[in-house]
């Protein structure tokens, strides 16, 4: 288990040391423009596996993505209009589609479960990280299944206990700002379906798209 203190002289160093730990498998812990997440190669079964080991995580709860952008997504899923015009409007930024993953992938994050979701944060170090390692990457709290979400490395640290020795690198940007999660929608339909409120307001969503904001129930 390794620390680095991320800074802008040495950010490529670090994503070069980063992309490295996920092509031989292993999980990183980074700073993102919400949360502190693991990431991993996401359609490694081995390194899934690694993940849920770490979170203390129910494998049957999805794990979403992060790429460069939707010509890397398209490789593995299906955006309809819908989803690319919420991409267009909310990517780069904390919004992770839901889509239909395509036929014939099925290991990793996709293992057992029909959709795929995806995600480009607002984050220099994320989006240098995807580039460079040319595949997409898990994005998932860099915490104990149900507990909340810390915005230090230490407290992070803290909270994961001896499951942090499972982590490869960490990369400590320090204490990122109080932040909500990224918002979750739906759109393996035509309709946008809100499955996580989070930091992009559900307003936003629905009115990017022209539509009214459904009842609370339906959402």
């Amino acid at each position: 288990m390794r620390v680095v203190k991320l800074t802008p002289e040495n950010l490529g160093q670090i994503v070069e040391e980063a992309a490295g730990v996920l092509r031989s498998e292993g999980v990183i812990l980074y700073p993102t423009d919400t949360l502190y997440g693991l990431g991993a190669d996401a359609f490694s079964d081995d390194a899934i596996a690694k993940i849920h080991s770490i979170k203390g995580r129910d494998e049957s709860k999805p794990i979403h993505c992060v790429v460069t952008d939707l010509s890397m997504a398209g490789k593995y899923g299906e955006f309809n209009e819908t989803a690319r015009r919420l991409a267009k409007e909310f990517f780069p930024g904390a919004l992770t589609l839901v889509v239909e993953k395509k036929e014939g992938i099925k290991s990793g994050i996709a293992r057992d479960i029909e959709t795929i979701g995806f995600r480009i944060p607002r984050n220099d170090f994320c989006i240098a990280l995807a580039h460079t390692f040319e595949k997409p990457y898990t994005t998932t709290s860099a915490n104990v299944s149900g507990e909340v979400s810390e915005r230090s490395i230490k407290e992070v640290l803290a909270q994961l206990g001896t499951s942090a020795e499972e982590i490869g690198l960490i990369i400590d940007a320090g204490t990122l700002p109080p932040s909500a999660p990224s918002t979750v929608v739906g759109v393996s339909g035509e309709d946008a379906v809100i499955l996580r409120e989070g930091a992009i307001p559900t307003t936003e969503i629905f009115e990017s798209l022209g539509q009214l904001l459904p009842e609370r129930e339906n959402l």
